[in-house]
């Protein structure tokens, strides 16, 4: 727990205080900041630019970083916000072979090879000690979905829509999908991607990456061209579970981290509107994934009965004898026997509002109220 006990609206300021100079001018360049947050931009501005010197200490230890070993075929654990994606990471990260991206690469991927420990330890004493969502708990060294890092490395991010949510819309066609993005653009999202990779690895002294990306969901025709090995663990949960955990996701984490409001219909139309992108690019894409690179599974039945399920996955993607890590995985899960999920009751409007939009998601995975 942070020695300053902030919850996650108390803090001073925003997650792009992380971000290189070009990316967060970039992102701000134009952008309508509310007055409500107009001190907190411009707090944001003020550390981001105290950090520019060690931001540049970093960025000349990388290029001089030596060439890494051989590095196996990432794993890329992917399915839409709320479908268990978390669950499965801290199950599989376990796995001592794997690296993985940190919560502390995530806001200060650019402090990660020189003044870590010093940053780290500031990052802790205000850092929240668990999610504003779900409770689940929160460290600077746990493992941590990489979109967060890409964002302060890169503006073709798609959470940079956490920052300024009335352009959803424009972040999910460029760089949630890519699918309005130029050519250039991909090639600097990938590159961001192949950087918080290698430095994880370095970090860590790991040979394969392990990946927990919502947003890579959209993304697998692209990952495979960069990485034609990469295995696939892709995660499906109830959708009308996913739209009421997402809705209240989106508006914690908005409360937090944004610099605009946005009207409650319009937020709820957006996340209609990007299940429905993530679910049919991924429909599309996934056909192109090599035989024994991918495994689909519902979280309801990898919570009901994990270590069989990981087992197979374990088989299926062959990463290894998953014998030597079932005991690590069987105390994480002794760990969080007192966790509880939210349990949620649902009205018509709910109802209707799901079968509307992700009906076809429905129908597939065989879900019923």
């Amino acid at each position: 727990m942070g020695i300053l006990n902030l919850k996650f609206n108390d803090l001073p300021v925003n997650t792009l205080v992380g971000a290189d100079r070009r990316t967060f001018e970039t992102v701000t360049r134009g952008a309508e900041i509310d007055e409500a947050y107009r001190s907190k931009y411009r707090l944001t501005k003020h550390v981001r630019q105290l950090l520019d010197p060690f931001f540049g200490i970093n960025e000349r230890r990388y290029a001089a970083l030596p060439a890494m070993p051989e590095v196996e075929d990432p794993v890329f654990i992917i399915g839409h916000w709320r479908s268990g994606t978390t669950y499965a990471h801290n199950l599989l990260s376990c796995d001592d072979r794997f690296g993985y991206c940190s919560t502390y690469q995530t806001v200060f991927p650019h402090l990660m090879l020189w003044g870590r420990p010093f940053f780290k330890r500031c990052m802790a004493a205000v850092m929240p000690s668990s999610r504003p969502t779900d409770s689940m708990k929160l460290g600077a060294d746990l493992p941590q979905e990489e979109e967060f890092a890409l964002s302060n490395m890169t503006p073709c991010s798609h959470y940079h829509f956490w920052m300024f949510p009335r352009r959803m819309a424009e972040y999910r066609d460029r760089f949630l999908t890519f699918a309005s993005a130029t050519e250039q653009e991909r090639e600097e999202f990938l590159a961001a991607q192949d950087k918080v990779m290698r430095i994880a690895l370095y970090v860590s002294g790991k040979r394969q990456f392990l990946s927990k990306n919502p947003p890579h969901t959209g993304r697998v025709g692209m990952l495979l061209k960069r990485y034609p090995r990469a295995k696939f663990i892709y995660l499906v949960r109830n959708p009308y579970v996913v739209y009421e955990s997402t809705r209240n996701f989106f508006r914690s984490t908005l409360e937090a981290v944004r610099m605009q409001t946005i009207p409650a219909e319009e937020l709820e139309r957006e996340i209609l509107l990007n299940y429905r992108a993530l679910y049919e690019c991924y429909e599309r894409d996934k056909k192109l994934i090599p035989e024994g690179q991918l495994f689909e599974v519902r979280f309801e039945e990898l919570e009901a009965d994990p270590l069989p399920i990981v087992g197979q996955i374990y088989d299926r993607l062959s990463l290894g004898d998953f014998n030597r890590v079932r005991p690590a995985m069987e105390h994480y899960l002794a760990s969080q026997r007192a966790f509880r999920k939210k349990e949620y009751v649902f009205d018509l409007q709910t109802t209707l509002t799901v079968e509307r939009y992700w009906g076809e998601a429905v129908k597939q995975w065989g879900y019923r109220l």
